[in-house]
Formats: structure tokens, sequence, C-alpha cells
């Protein structure tokens, strides 16, 4: 179970990685990506870790008591939402060139990694073992 939750993390990053990374290197000019507050190999990093240690504390709950492990996502989910604040609160401040993309491009990866989190934990729960 341990195993196959981090092999699902990991493939679903990747894959979101590399197609986010392509297709930004494609359509958005090197000149705009610059300027981006975050890098995209960054922002990838800080979700993934955030994913990592969120998904790592659920499978703890889940070993010791499996009636905990939705009240602990909710929490975790909601610190990780108050850290991540603190990460887009300069992105919205900055204005110009690239500003919107950027912006876009955070909340995307944001309600990604999200998603990956709810369905991982989906799976958590209805292992019952």
């Amino acid at each position: 179970m341990v195993s196959k939750t981090f092999f699902h993390l990991f493939c679903f990053s990747a894959a979101a990685f590399f197609v986010n990374f392509f297709l930004s290197e494609y359509y958005i000019p090197s000149n705009v990506l610059a300027k981006f507050q975050y890098s995209i190999p960054t922002l990838y990093l800080i979700f993934a870790v955030f994913s990592f240690v969120i998904l790592s504390m659920l499978l703890v709950v889940w070993k010791r008591n499996l009636d905990y492990v939705g009240y602990t996502y909710l929490i975790l989910t909601s610190v990780k939402m108050g850290i991540a604040f603190f990460f887009v609160k300069s992105i919205l401040a900055t204005s110009g060139d690239g500003a919107t993309l950027e912006k876009t491009n955070f909340f995307i990866v944001f309600i990604y990694f999200l998603a990956i989190e709810t369905v991982l934990t989906i799976r958590i729960l209805n292992n019952k073992q």
C-alpha cells in the first residue's frame, strides 16, 4: 500500500511536470518565463514535497486508526493552503508581462496536486486492511 501510493504520486507528478514544462517552453516566450518568481520545476518540487509529507502522515494515521484519516487530511490540506498562500501572495502582487500566466500556472499546479492527494486519500480510505 505504501509503495504503491508513493509510486502513483511520483508518476502523476512527473507526467504533469513534463507536460507543463514542455508546453510552457513551447508556448511561452523565454523572456516571460525568466520573470516567473517560481520556476516550473521549483513549483512542482514544492508541491510534490507537500504531497509526499501529507501522504506520509496519512499513511501513519491509517496504520494507527483508520477513523482519523479523513480528519487528518482536512487539517493537513488546510495547513498546505495556508503555506501556499504565502507563496502566491507575492505572485498576486505582481503585474506586467506574464503575471497572468504565472498566476494561472500556480493555481493549476496547486489544484492538480490537491486532486492527486484527494484521489490517493480516497484509495487509502477504501483500503480497509
